[in-house]
């Protein structure tokens, strides 16, 4: 049995694929989302969901580590996996563009990585999904912003320890429901997150955690458990969940601003996920930022799907936006980083703060 949490329709199907030009952005792959939680293992998840509608390659740019912020968060996630897992082999599914794996390398890991979207050069990545017939091994297993993409991810787990003789320890890293909830940042559903979890979700699917806890501004879960202890859900003990009634709220607000202050300019920072959905929604709700802005290059003069926006440099909107030009910032995180960058010119709107719900 599943009950309703929340549903929007016509979604980005790859938020994270950039265009080059705006007609085939705005043509681009779309489906509905329909997030419903499971009775029995209290697990909650896109019911709409289907894996065939998705296909990882070079296009797929989610690269955070531009970022000096981010790169503090990957180095207090070098912290715990050496805690756990110094000395020790590692496999990292699901390595993106090899930029922490590249990090463990030089701290002196012995590392492979698994990635179909890989772009680099590195011999010991494999340019592939992951799948028990690669047939390979280590003492631990990375799983770094993967499991929210499975759309089965209790059956993934117990593969990735079948694949590893259901033995070693494994360090899972994905973002968190309760954050998600409690600042209402209903940009931060997207359709390839097929699943959303709690800590207490991780921690029930192990019989042996030795360590969890939030990261990142808690905006994300992680847990170090041992492979071995791997269990299904089934208890039916998971506390039932609801979402707030004024959950989206805040989309009127910032559709309020951007009319409001017309002649004074509006932009967006942040054109990954939550830019992707945010920008949209404005879009949808018939008003248009003028700047959706993002420091990684690989995204700049590249349109984003289904809106259609052009996503810019940080120095193409500064030189574009009048001072005191209103900025919606989809990563409170970021934002001191930020307004350093822009020389403190102006309005700085922290979208998932408390301040702006």
């Amino acid at each position: 049995m599943k009950h309703e949490l929340y549903r929007a329709d016509a979604l980005p199907v790859l938020q994270n694929r950039t265009f080059a030009d705006a007609a085939s952005a705005r043509a681009s792959a779309s489906a509905d989302m329909r997030l419903v939680q499971d009775a029995r293992t209290g697990l909650v998840f896109n019911d709409a969901f289907d894996a065939d509608k998705l296909s990882y390659d070079s296009d797929y740019q989610n690269e955070q580590a531009h970022s000096g912020q981010f790169q503090r968060h990957l180095n207090d996630v070098e912290a715990i996996v050496a805690r756990h897992f110094k000395g020790h082999s590692l496999i990292e599914v699901g390595c993106g563009k090899g930029y922490f794996l590249e990090l463990l390398r030089e701290r002196g890991y012995a590392v492979t990585g698994i990635d179909p979207a890989y772009e680099g050069d590195n011999a010991d990545v494999i340019k592939a999904p992951f799948t028990a017939e690669l047939d390979l091994r280590a003492d631990a297993i990375v799983l770094r912003h993967v499991l929210e993409h499975i759309a089965d991810p209790v059956g993934f787990l117990h593969e990735i320890a079948r694949a590893n003789g259901n033995a070693g320890l494994i360090y899972i890293e994905v973002p968190c429901l309760d954050w998600i909830i409690e600042h209402k940042a209903w940009f931060d559903l997207f359709y390839e997150h097929v699943n959303y979890f709690r800590l207490s979700d991780l921690q029930r699917l192990f019989g042996r955690v030795l360590e969890a806890g939030r990261l990142f501004g808690e905006q994300y879960l992680y847990v170090v458990a041992d492979l071995a202890s791997l269990r299904r859900l089934d208890d039916g003990a998971a506390e039932p969940l609801r979402l707030p009634a004024d959950f989206n709220a805040s989309l009127a607000r910032a559709v309020q601003i951007v009319r409001r202050d017309a002649g004074k300019g509006s932009a967006i920072w942040g054109a990954s996920s939550k830019g992707v959905i945010y920008s949209l929604f404005l879009q949808r709700a018939g008003v248009a930022v003028d700047q959706v802005v993002d420091i990684n290059p690989a995204k700049q003069g590249r349109y984003l799907p289904l809106s259609g926006v052009r996503v810019s440099s940080p120095q193409e909107a500064m030189a574009a936006l009048p001072d005191g030009a209103n900025l919606f910032v989809m990563n409170s995180n970021y934002l001191e980083e930020i307004r350093r960058m822009t020389a403190d010119r102006f309005v700085y709107h922290a979208v998932d703060s408390a301040a702006f719900q």
